[in-house]
């Protein structure tokens, strides 16, 4: 299986890290090793001074894909999740300052929070789902679909021009603003739908 990121997908996202608003979905990939093994806690590599959470919704893709019709993308997933994204922003800005790619600070080990999934049909509309995530008890991210600037099934039609969707695969849509620095101790809940999806100790 592979994970595959959307970033810039949230217009107020991209103004807080002053980004452009780009023409298309920005796309990289996490390798499965990325994956946070389920209620194990999240350690802070030592290569980065400042570790940031972006909590995001997910699709896991359900069946082989290639070149999808946007109005058979719903057929491709059955099932929506939520995770965080951690990125290593100081390595990440330094990458991007020297144009250079910036997987090293998007997919390294533990990297991927990977929550729990629902039956699509359990959610009611994709496209006005409420998703936030706490830190010590403090909301900091506080989304809804309905602000996407692409939605699901607009990037998966995207997404499979260029790779293979198989069985399995994961697909991270973006993150909206409020993203932030984590720090040892802190503690992370992910809420879908007034639902806590996933928790996650920093160490």
């Amino acid at each position: 299986m592979k994970i595959i990121c959307i970033g810039r997908n949230y217009a107020k996202h991209i103004a807080e890290l002053q980004n452009e608003k780009p023409l298309n979905p920005v796309i990289f990939l996490k390798p499965d090793s990325a994956i946070l093994v389920k209620n194990q806690p999240f350690f802070i590599p030592p290569f980065s001074k400042e570790i940031h959470y972006e909590v995001e919704i997910l699709v896991k893709i359900n069946k082989v894909g290639k070149y999808i019709n946007q109005k058979f993308a719903h057929t491709y997933y059955d099932e929506i999740g939520l995770g965080i994204d951690f990125t290593a922003r100081d390595i990440q800005d330094d990458c991007k300052a020297k144009g250079l790619p910036w997987e090293k600070a998007k997919a390294f080990d533990g990297s991927a929070v990977i929550g729990e999934f629902f039956p699509k049909e359990s959610l009611g509309d994709l496209n006005n789902l409420n998703f936030k995530l706490q830190k010590n008890d403090q909301i900091v991210q506080d989304g809804n679909t309905n602000a996407m600037l692409w939605k699901i099934d607009e990037l998966i039609a995207y997404v499979s021009q260029f790779f293979t969707l198989k069985k399995g695969d994961i697909l991270f849509t973006g993150t909206p603003e409020g993203v932030g620095k984590v720090s040892e101790n802190d503690v992370l809940v992910g809420i879908l739908n007034g639902v806590e999806n996933f928790r996650v100790n920093i160490k």
